[in-house]
């Protein structure tokens, strides 16, 4: 890792501080960026999403798609955890601080709120900055890609049932164009633009070249990652100052669902003797949160001031710092997963085979 990337945590802390001063300081700029959207996507955040993920796209070989079928545990894995764990865990969570042990320091009108806005957050999996994730965990990227494709496809069908019945709702509205409006920003147009590139640059300098051109890709996608941090930490630096109680108490039972669902992710991978480099995605995409399709659902079902939004708009400040003590965890635990029986059992019948 260079010396930029090694300090990582700190510039993420240093561009959360900045991001809140500045969106204190100057709301009409930062409301005026925040309006910039179509069918409640943001356009800048969209265009900095471009270059953080696009570098790590430009490392998928689509001709070696095929071999995600080895990792068929890592995606099973994934999947569960993802649409039969996530969202129920969240619910849980949600019910028993928010609705229970916190109650007495929220505002009665919006419990229930709160809690829809968390069921929200947990209910669609991320499918744009996992592949950040993935990249600073050396994960595999063609599993990477195709365990995001396949939870768009999933999300199309599975969202509106799932939130109808933690919701208790007889019908929702599901924000269809903020949903197809995301999936083709975040995923089509920039797997697109990637696979241009990369073939541009493997037919004019080979092998080589297309190594050279990643090497300084590389820090485009962390500085937009950091540019991204102190955007959306702007768009929210007054209600931060304005009510630090109630968005800590929110916090706490994302934190959990995130360490949770990440570890049993984990867990269950080196149980099932996966290997670290798919384990370690899977472990992030299984807790890392869709946050444009949460906040978009809940200003569309509750209202721009709603409890919801607010709960939804939490998800986003913690997202970054949390997923990177992730990748912080499952990087230094990586000699402690590969001594698993299951997974030293399967690297030995690899190499012999």
């Amino acid at each position: 890792m260079s010396l930029f990337e090694r300090y990582l945590t700190l510039w993420v802390a240093l561009c959360i501080v900045a991001g809140i001063a500045l969106g204190h300081w100057f709301p009409g700029l930062f409301h005026a960026i925040g309006t910039a959207e179509v069918a409640h996507v943001n356009l800048p955040v969209a265009v900095l999403i471009w270059l953080m993920i696009i570098p790590m796209l430009v490392k998928v070989d689509f001709a070696a798609i095929g071999k995600v079928r080895e990792h068929w545990r890592g995606i099973g894995v994934t999947l569960f955890i993802n649409w039969a764990v996530k969202p129920f865990s969240m619910a849980l969570l949600g019910w028993l601080f928010i609705g229970y042990l916190f109650r007495p320091w929220l505002p009665a009108d919006q419990i229930d709120s709160y809690i829809a806005g968390l069921i929200l957050l947990a209910a669609a999996p991320c499918t744009a900055m996992v592949f950040v994730w993935s990249n600073l965990s050396n994960g595999e990227p063609d599993f990477t890609l195709t365990q995001v494709a396949l939870n768009d496809t999933i999300m199309v069908f599975a969202f509106a049932p799932i939130v109808g019945l933690l919701l208790g709702l007889s019908a929702i509205t599901v924000p269809w164009e903020t949903l197809l409006l995301s999936v083709g920003l975040y995923i089509v147009v920039p797997v697109l633009l990637a696979q241009v590139i990369r073939r541009r640059a493997l037919a004019s300098a080979g092998t080589a070249g297309l190594t050279a051109l990643l090497s300084r890709l590389q820090p485009i996608s962390l500085v937009a990652l950091l540019t991204t941090l102190v955007l959306l930490f702007g768009f929210q630096g007054e209600q931060i100052i304005s009510q630090p109680l109630i968005i800590a108490l929110l916090a706490v039972p994302i934190l959990i669902q995130v360490y949770f669902n990440s570890g049993l992710a984990y867990l269950l991978n080196r149980a099932t003797g996966e290997a670290h480099c798919v384990a370690a995605p899977s472990a992030l995409i299984g807790a890392s949160n869709f946050f444009e399709l949460a906040v978009a659902a809940a200003i569309s079902l509750f209202g721009f001031s709603s409890g919801a939004a607010l709960a939804t708009v939490v998800g986003v400040l913690i997202e970054v710092p949390v997923m990177l003590s992730v990748v912080k965890i499952v990087n230094a635990s990586k000699d402690w997963y590969e001594e698993g029986a299951a997974v030293a059992n399967r690297d030995t019948k690899t190499s012999k085979i």
